[in-house]
């Protein structure tokens, strides 16, 4: 995704190939970065270039109720890719309840996949979520797909239940950015640094990850070669006792911190009458306030109103003081409280606009 032109791709890409990777994933919504893919693969040199056999190739293709429009967008990404067959589709952003009804009606957009496969233009389907447990559940449970990509961190458990039950079925189980979108782990606070020391913030998440046996694999998202760099010396074995005592610490420092404030992530408080995701901005204060993940909280706040079905909610300004969650809180959390303090922590600056002086 974050390959940002065709000259950086070949020489990421042949990085990737030097140092072991065989599988490289890419989504027709990514720009240009399913051609910069392409390209990098046929420009490797002799020597270096592995047979088709020896790659796996992943796309996605967001879902559509129209299976021949499907079919068309696999057509185009094999073209752009420049190979016959794809290893894995995924269906990208598998994130609502509409979503869902899509890819399970019987004229909906897996026909058109299942059209694919049967001629061999794709091996095997899965699909990516940013959406609520209960959907990923649901769309595990179909039996439709062979592989999920989703979220899952050392600071974001709560699909974990899916992991289990994706691997109850046999499932591949790919992490979704477990540098960027885990907390922007590459360039993480002085308090994150400190706490997790003798490892980096960014390898002790990789160890928690590729420790479970039920992981597949994750998305290392590089843009440059360099940024490959960091996983190579990622072990996939058990984690060790001083792994498990860091992140005990981190854990008891957070709730040291945070005390009686620390949001426990139940999802008992929604839904919320003004569609504000609580649990997730209060992840966002946990992280903030306990790690001093400011910059993260941010980012990541900004998003909401402002990245549709990829990251659901309103701002946290929104409340209304309706009171609903209260009741529901297991902790007694005064909610609405907590709701405008994230908000003025995580807005950030305004920006100018351009008709003020």
């Amino acid at each position: 995704m974050r390959l940002a032109s065709e000259e950086l791709a070949a020489q990421t890409v042949q990085r990737a190939i030097a140092i072991g990777i065989t599988h490289f994933e890419t989504a027709r919504g990514y720009g240009q970065s399913e051609a910069f893919l392409g390209a990098a693969l046929r420009g490797l040199a002799q020597g270096t270039r592995p047979t088709r056999e020896q790659l796996y190739l992943t796309t996605k293709i967001p879902p559509t109720p129209d299976a021949d429009a499907m079919e068309r967008s696999i057509d185009e990404s094999l073209q752009r890719l420049g190979v016959d067959y794809l290893d894995s589709l995924g269906i990208h952003g598998l994130n609502t309840w509409e979503h869902f009804d899509w890819v399970t009606a019987k004229d909906g957009c897996m026909r058109g996949v299942q059209n694919a496969q049967a001629d061999g233009r794709v091996r095997h389907v899965g699909f990516s979520t940013h959406g609520f447990l209960e959907v990923i559940l649901a769309a595990i449970d179909t039996d439709l797909f062979q592989f999920v990509n989703l979220h899952y961190s050392l600071f974001f458990r709560r699909n974990e239940a899916a992991i289990a039950r994706a691997s109850e079925k046999d499932m591949g189980v790919f992490i979704i950015s477990p540098a960027d979108k885990a907390g922007l782990l590459h360039t993480p606070p002085q308090t994150l640094i400190d706490l997790c020391q003798p490892f980096s913030a960014l390898e002790l998440n990789y160890r928690f990850l590729l420790s479970d046996p039920r992981i597949t694999t994750l998305s290392v998202g590089a843009a440059t070669p360099r940024e490959l760099d960091a996983v190579l010396t990622v072990r996939d074995e058990n984690l060790t006792l001083e792994e498990l005592r860091v992140i005990d610490r981190l854990k008891e420092h957070q709730k040291a911190v945070l005390q009686s404030d620390l949001c426990s992530q139940c999802y008992a408080c929604l839904p919320c009458p003004e569609s504000i995701h609580i649990p997730e901005v209060l992840r966002l204060r946990n992280l903030a306030v306990g790690y001093d993940m400011t910059a993260f909280g941010e980012y990541r706040y900004r998003m909401f109103e402002n990245a549709g079905h990829w990251f659901p909610g309103s701002k946290a300004n929104r409340c209304s003081d309706c009171g609903d969650c209260l009741p529901r809180c297991p902790q007694a959390l005064d909610i609405p409280t907590l709701l405008r303090d994230t908000h003025d922590r995580l807005k950030g600056k305004a920006g100018r606009r351009l008709w003020q002086d």
